[in-house]
């Protein structure tokens, strides 16, 4: 995928987008200088060419339960190509990760996941990792606080 030229009204239109996804063309409008149809024009674009990859709601953790944030390290057994992809389709499956890294050094992976408790995060290792002969090693550090969460991204020229 070829990334479009984007100019400072792009940059401004995904700025407001990235602060909150339901802002109305309108109003993105009036803060960068663009009619609505402009700001939707713009909008259909970016979402075309993939620099706007999906559009979701962000959710809290706490309301529903899911207090515990884990940082988890996975060393796989051998560097095979299958491998690692068994272990990437056994990620996308788990909801319990909310991201997962493939990474240089001495870990493979490194995921967060986030699970109601211990004895939650204790049935996820099993599943992932105990459960699975091509993991060698993974090491988990506990969040104590979330300190920044979030996925947007800096948009300075």
């Amino acid at each position: 995928m070829r990334t479009p030229d984007l100019d400072q009204l792009d940059l401004a239109i995904l700025a407001c987008l990235q602060a909150d996804a339901r802002t109305i063309a309108e109003t993105i409008g009036a803060k960068v200088g663009l009619s609505a149809a402009a700001v939707q024009r713009r909008i259909k674009r970016l979402r075309e060419a993939g620099v706007i990859e999906r559009e979701v709601a962000v959710l809290s953790p706490a309301a529903l339960g899911l207090s515990m944030t884990f940082v988890v390290t996975v060393e796989m057994e051998r560097e095979n190509l299958a491998v690692f992809e068994g272990f990437r389709r056994q990620v996308l499956a788990e909801d319990a990760v909310q991201q997962c890294y493939y990474v240089t050094g001495t870990a493979d992976f490194v995921l967060i996941v986030t699970c109601p408790d211990m004895a939650g995060f204790e049935a996820f290792t099993r599943r992932m990792f105990f459960d699975n002969p091509d993991v060698r090693h993974f090491t988990t550090s506990v969040a104590m606080d979330r300190v920044k969460v979030g996925l947007s991204l800096p948009l300075d020229p």
